[in-house]
């Protein structure tokens, strides 16, 4: 006789994301910064071991398991290639000069009192007009740090401040995918979603601002700045520091701007930096490499190595030093093996039901138009934190509420804005999030570092459920059943 699947209980559901909470915390505690180097990402493998067994017990078929599994891990490729072209990327925008130029031409511009605000300014230009918050930080996000560290500024303080912006971007931008994709799971038009942002956005992105310009003239946390001068003459004598050089990262936007996908955009990128090195850093090139050859053989093997392993140019000064290093692909794995992990967990959680009868749980408490939201709001951070995907955390509860929300009396984009002033941007704060790994690989800072300083990010969620509480612009139907409200 064949066995049929049982429904899991909301006891047996909640068993891998206690166990993956707990096992987490003890393991950070323990591990500290060296976390992410491996001990997480078992951690992980642990966890979708635990959801398995209770999935077996409620004889789920392995195999369906296990195609959940391959289902998710496949849906994270498209991340893990662009991961691993931005590795490439730092690279060759690193021996090119290009990074060296934005720090050099950014500290002659920026100073400490203002600089946090304005980071998360420029960011947010570069990620409405790209549309894309991982090619933000990648580029503009990178430089952006080393240019802060080399004013004082802490690091955890940069992190904030440039997710921020980037974040911004991401999630009001129509060339955005998680924009175009809350739109479509909602089956709303898409600048009636964009408009029905603005009004919990320009809030919350408000609030950001002044809370960067409070810490950048008045925090007693700035560090005391390197002198800036010795900063700028170091660059200059490795580098050839030229304006041409902001054709590369110009190159990359504008292939954005006009809709090239992001993986073509930073392939073109790396290629771009390489022929920028090529160019404007001939000499850099053979000081790099070590031993004889032609010029063409030398160059061959800096830049192939720029792309996909470590890269440390020696300079007189230390901080400059620390600055000029990138990882390339190589330094991308650890990266790519949590965001394979969390992906199993994710698989076996939903493909077993188990995601499924907590989120359920979840909706059974919502009994008007404020208590969906808050719902609403707490389904897509359970997603981003279990599944461990930014497009799951709008997917899912997308299509899970989207009769609830009509059936209340809710027009589209009530639903629309939640889920991505909730699922979009708190996808970057968890450290095994695809999106939190990566920007912390990126970025070279602990996501729990930059987390409270992500101002934008913790602010949006609570900023959509004060308007859904006081009954602030809560778009309804006309003519609907608006039940329980």
């Amino acid at each position: 006789m064949k066995n049929t699947p049982k429904k899991p209980s909301l006891l047996s559901a909640l068993i891998p994301v206690i166990f993956l909470t707990g096992a987490i915390s003890v393991n950070v505690y323990i591990f500290r910064d060296e976390a992410l180097s491996g001990s997480n990402q078992m951690i992980l493998f642990f966890a979708a071991a635990v959801a398995g067994v209770v999935c077996l017990i409620n004889k789920i078929q392995w195999n369906h398991l296990l195609n959940g599994i391959v289902k998710s891990t496949s849906s994270a490729i498209p991340a893990i290639l662009i991961l691993l072209m931005i590795g490439a990327l730092s690279g060759t925008w690193l021996i090119s000069g290009v990074v060296p130029a934005m720090i050099t031409y950014g500290l002659k511009i920026m100073h400490p009192s203002y600089f946090l605000v304005t980071a998360c300014i420029i960011c947010s230009i570069v990620s409405v007009s790209t549309g894309s918050s991982w090619s933000t930080v990648a580029t503009i996000g990178v430089a952006l740090l080393c240019i802060g560290r080399a004013l004082g500024i802490p690091e955890s303080m940069i992190g904030g401040a440039i997710i921020s912006g980037a974040y911004f971007g991401d999630k009001i931008s129509p060339l955005s995918d998680t924009t175009n994709l809350a739109s479509a799971v909602t089956h709303t038009e898409l600048f009636t979603h964009i408009k029905y942002m603005f009004i919990t956005t320009i809030p919350s992105y408000i609030i950001t601002l002044i809370i960067f310009v409070f810490l950048g003239f008045y925090s007693k946390n700035i560090l005391p700045g390197t002198d800036i001068s010795v900063v700028q003459a170091s660059l200059e004598g490795i580098f050839n520091i030229t304006p041409w050089l902001f054709l590369v990262p110009l190159f990359v936007i504008g292939l954005i701007v006009l809709k090239v996908p992001a993986l073509p955009s930073i392939f073109l990128g790396v290629i771009a930096g390489a022929v920028a090195a090529l160019i404007f850093q001939p000499h850099l090139i053979h000081a790099l490499f070590q031993g004889d050859g032609s010029f063409l053989r030398k160059a061959y093997v800096v830049i192939m190595k720029s792309m996909f392993t470590q890269t440390t140019i020696a300079a007189d000064n230390i901080l400059v030093s620390n600055l000029l290093s990138a990882g390339g692909m190589k330094g991308m794995l650890n990266t790519v093996w949590l965001i394979i992990s969390a992906m199993v967990f994710g698989g076996i959680m939903e493909a077993g039901g188990l995601l499924k009868r907590i989120t359920e749980s979840i909706i059974a408490v919502a009994r008007n138009a404020a208590s969906l939201v808050v719902t609403t709001v707490c389904t897509c951070m359970f997603v981003n934190l279990t599944a461990s995907d930014q497009y799951l955390s709008i997917v899912i509860p997308g299509r899970m509420f989207a009769e609830v929300y009509r059936k209340k009396g809710l027009k589209s984009q009530n639903l629309s804005r939640t889920l991505e002033d909730s699922g979009t941007v708190t996808s970057v704060l968890i450290p095994w999030n695809t999106c939190g790994a990566t920007q912390s690989t990126v970025l070279g800072i602990p996501t729990l570092v930059f987390l409270p300083y992500c101002f934008f990010n913790l602010i949006s969620p609570l900023m959509t459920m004060f308007f859904a509480l006081f009954k602030l612009k809560i778009a309804r139907l006309e003519q609907e059943n608006t039940e329980g409200d």
